[in-house]
């Protein structure tokens, strides 16, 4: 199957990463982490891996996980830090 290569996990890596560059905001960049991450794992082998191939829904769930631990991190790395709130004192309506 298609989803067990490692390599198409790296496209999808690669894909969501140039995506991020289109669309910034650190939307997709833990998705694409978390497809980089799959990729790695896919490449490395090992038993898990050997587990995680053998079933669609436990890879997506590697991925989706990978990608949930990646946002995470980002956004305690880059996210909102204090005092950066932005607060209207005025509406762009008032004359």
């Amino acid at each position: 199957m298609l989803w067990q290569a490692w390599w198409v996990w790296g496209v999808a890596a690669l894909a969501l990463a140039i995506l991020e560059v289109l669309a910034p905001g650190y939307l997709f960049l833990g998705f694409a982490i978390g497809a980089a991450a799959t990729a790695l794992l896919l490449l490395a082998g090992g038993p898990f891996a050997a587990w995680l191939v053998g079933s669609l829904p436990l890879l997506l769930l590697f991925f989706a996980l990978a990608s949930l631990v990646a946002w995470i991190v980002l956004r305690r790395v880059l996210g909102v830090r204090r005092g950066q709130v932005k607060l209207w004192d005025r509406d762009i309506n008032d004359g």
